[in-house]
Protein backbone atom coordinates (compact mmCIF):
# COMPACT_ATOMS: atom_id res chain seq x y z
CA UNK A 1 0.00 0.00 0.00
CA UNK A 2 1.45 3.30 -1.12
CA UNK A 3 2.30 6.17 1.64
CA UNK A 4 -0.37 8.29 0.07
CA UNK A 5 -3.15 5.95 0.21
CA UNK A 6 -2.06 5.22 4.17
CA UNK A 7 -2.30 8.58 4.82
CA UNK A 8 -5.88 8.96 3.37
CA UNK A 9 -7.15 6.57 5.35
CA UNK A 10 -6.03 8.10 8.50
CA UNK A 11 -7.66 11.47 7.11
CA UNK A 12 -10.60 9.62 6.65
CA UNK A 13 -10.86 7.37 9.95
CA UNK A 14 -9.89 11.22 12.06
CA UNK A 15 -12.65 12.74 9.95
CA UNK A 16 -15.26 10.09 11.08
CA UNK A 17 -13.89 9.98 14.50
CA UNK A 18 -14.72 13.40 14.84
CA UNK A 19 -18.11 13.57 12.89
CA UNK A 20 -18.81 11.27 15.25
CA UNK A 21 -18.21 13.05 18.55
CA UNK A 22 -19.90 16.19 17.09
CA UNK A 23 -22.92 14.53 16.61
CA UNK A 24 -23.31 12.84 19.99
CA UNK A 25 -22.52 16.41 21.26
CA UNK A 26 -25.31 18.27 19.47
CA UNK A 27 -27.74 15.47 20.39
CA UNK A 28 -26.63 15.39 24.00
CA UNK A 29 -26.93 19.72 24.09
CA UNK A 30 -30.22 19.28 22.38
CA UNK A 31 -31.72 16.82 25.15
CA UNK A 32 -30.59 18.94 27.90
CA UNK A 33 -31.89 22.02 26.99
CA UNK A 34 -35.27 20.54 25.63
CA UNK A 35 -37.61 19.84 28.76
CA UNK A 36 -39.12 16.25 29.50
CA UNK A 37 -42.47 16.55 28.46
CA UNK A 38 -41.70 18.03 25.13
CA UNK A 39 -38.72 15.05 24.38
CA UNK A 40 -40.81 12.71 21.53
CA UNK A 41 -42.18 9.61 22.01
CA UNK A 42 -39.65 6.48 21.82
CA UNK A 43 -41.90 5.29 18.90
CA UNK A 44 -43.55 7.83 16.22
CA UNK A 45 -47.32 7.98 16.73
CA UNK A 46 -47.31 6.90 20.40
CA UNK A 47 -48.63 9.38 23.26
CA UNK A 48 -46.95 9.69 26.17
CA UNK A 49 -48.16 8.40 29.41
CA UNK A 50 -49.11 10.89 31.49
CA UNK A 51 -47.32 10.59 35.05
CA UNK A 52 -49.10 8.69 37.47
CA UNK A 53 -50.00 10.52 40.97
CA UNK A 54 -48.03 10.15 43.37
CA UNK A 55 -50.09 7.69 46.19
CA UNK A 56 -49.66 8.58 49.83
CA UNK A 57 -48.14 5.29 51.53
CA UNK A 58 -50.47 4.21 54.09
CA UNK A 59 -49.05 4.37 57.45
CA UNK A 60 -47.50 1.35 59.48
CA UNK A 61 -48.99 0.36 62.30
CA UNK A 62 -47.08 0.86 65.54
CA UNK A 63 -45.57 -1.91 67.14
CA UNK A 64 -46.08 -2.90 70.97
CA UNK A 65 -42.69 -1.16 72.30
CA UNK A 66 -43.23 2.17 70.17
CA UNK A 67 -47.02 3.24 71.26
CA UNK A 68 -46.44 6.35 72.95
CA UNK A 69 -45.71 9.57 70.74
CA UNK A 70 -42.48 11.57 71.34
CA UNK A 71 -42.43 15.55 72.15
CA UNK A 72 -39.17 16.03 70.76
CA UNK A 73 -36.69 15.58 68.00
CA UNK A 74 -32.71 15.22 69.47
CA UNK A 75 -29.56 15.42 67.94
CA UNK A 76 -27.62 13.08 69.77
CA UNK A 77 -24.71 12.66 67.38
CA UNK A 78 -22.60 14.73 64.91
CA UNK A 79 -21.78 18.12 64.18
CA UNK A 80 -25.17 19.51 65.20
CA UNK A 81 -24.70 17.66 68.48
CA UNK A 82 -27.82 18.83 71.33
CA UNK A 83 -29.96 20.64 68.95
CA UNK A 84 -33.25 19.83 69.92
CA UNK A 85 -36.34 19.89 67.34
CA UNK A 86 -40.08 20.36 68.80
CA UNK A 87 -41.97 17.60 67.24
CA UNK A 88 -45.68 19.15 66.35
CA UNK A 89 -48.05 18.29 64.42
CA UNK A 90 -46.36 19.17 61.26
CA UNK A 91 -43.48 17.11 58.99
CA UNK A 92 -40.12 17.49 59.51
CA UNK A 93 -38.02 17.25 56.95
CA UNK A 94 -34.07 16.32 57.04
CA UNK A 95 -31.48 17.50 54.57
CA UNK A 96 -29.01 19.84 52.73
CA UNK A 97 -31.42 22.08 51.39
CA UNK A 98 -32.00 25.31 52.96
CA UNK A 99 -35.82 25.07 53.35
CA UNK A 100 -35.33 21.76 55.34
CA UNK A 101 -36.41 21.73 58.85
CA UNK A 102 -33.25 20.18 60.21
CA UNK A 103 -29.81 21.41 57.65
CA UNK A 104 -27.23 19.10 57.73
CA UNK A 105 -24.50 20.46 56.14
CA UNK A 106 -22.44 16.73 55.50
CA UNK A 107 -21.46 15.21 52.22
CA UNK A 108 -23.14 11.78 52.91
CA UNK A 109 -26.90 13.47 53.04
CA UNK A 110 -28.81 14.04 50.31
CA UNK A 111 -30.37 17.57 49.57
CA UNK A 112 -34.07 16.12 50.41
CA UNK A 113 -32.95 13.04 52.14
CA UNK A 114 -35.90 11.94 54.61
CA UNK A 115 -39.11 13.42 56.04
CA UNK A 116 -40.62 12.51 59.61
CA UNK A 117 -44.50 13.37 59.95
CA UNK A 118 -46.99 12.18 62.48
CA UNK A 119 -49.61 9.48 61.64
CA UNK A 120 -52.00 7.74 64.16
CA UNK A 121 -49.99 8.50 67.17
CA UNK A 122 -46.47 7.54 66.22
CA UNK A 123 -43.78 9.62 64.04
CA UNK A 124 -43.00 7.62 60.66
CA UNK A 125 -40.03 8.35 58.55
CA UNK A 126 -39.44 8.09 55.20
CA UNK A 127 -36.53 7.87 53.40
CA UNK A 128 -36.63 10.31 50.15
CA UNK A 129 -34.87 8.52 47.73
CA UNK A 130 -31.27 9.64 49.16
CA UNK A 131 -28.42 8.09 48.00
CA UNK A 132 -26.52 6.98 51.07
CA UNK A 133 -29.99 5.51 52.98
CA UNK A 134 -31.54 6.39 56.18
CA UNK A 135 -31.00 4.07 58.89
CA UNK A 136 -32.85 3.07 62.05
CA UNK A 137 -30.69 1.12 64.40
CA UNK A 138 -28.62 -1.13 61.83
CA UNK A 139 -31.44 -1.49 59.41
CA UNK A 140 -31.33 0.40 56.25
CA UNK A 141 -35.25 1.80 55.44
CA UNK A 142 -37.07 1.09 52.45
CA UNK A 143 -40.54 1.97 52.99
CA UNK A 144 -42.46 4.92 56.05
CA UNK A 145 -41.15 2.55 59.17
CA UNK A 146 -42.38 3.84 62.89
CA UNK A 147 -39.80 5.96 64.76
CA UNK A 148 -39.93 4.81 68.14
CA UNK A 149 -38.85 6.71 71.08
CA UNK A 150 -35.31 6.10 71.35
CA UNK A 151 -34.40 4.47 68.23
CA UNK A 152 -31.71 5.98 66.55
CA UNK A 153 -32.04 7.67 63.32
CA UNK A 154 -28.90 8.24 61.10
CA UNK A 155 -29.09 10.47 58.34
CA UNK A 156 -25.52 10.64 57.02
CA UNK A 157 -23.09 11.26 60.04
CA UNK A 158 -25.39 12.50 62.06
CA UNK A 159 -27.68 10.51 64.63
CA UNK A 160 -31.01 11.67 65.73
CA UNK A 161 -33.35 10.16 68.39
CA UNK A 162 -36.76 11.22 69.03
CA UNK A 163 -37.75 11.51 72.70
CA UNK A 164 -40.28 12.31 75.02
Amino acid sequence: MSELALTLIRLGFLTLLWVFVLVTVLALRRDLRMPADARPASRPGRQPRPPKPARQPKPPKASRGSRGKGTKLVVIEGPLLGAVIPLEESQITIGRAPDSTLVIDDDYASSRHARIYPAEGVWIVEDLGSTNGTWIDRTRITSPTVLAVGAPLRVGRTTLQVQK
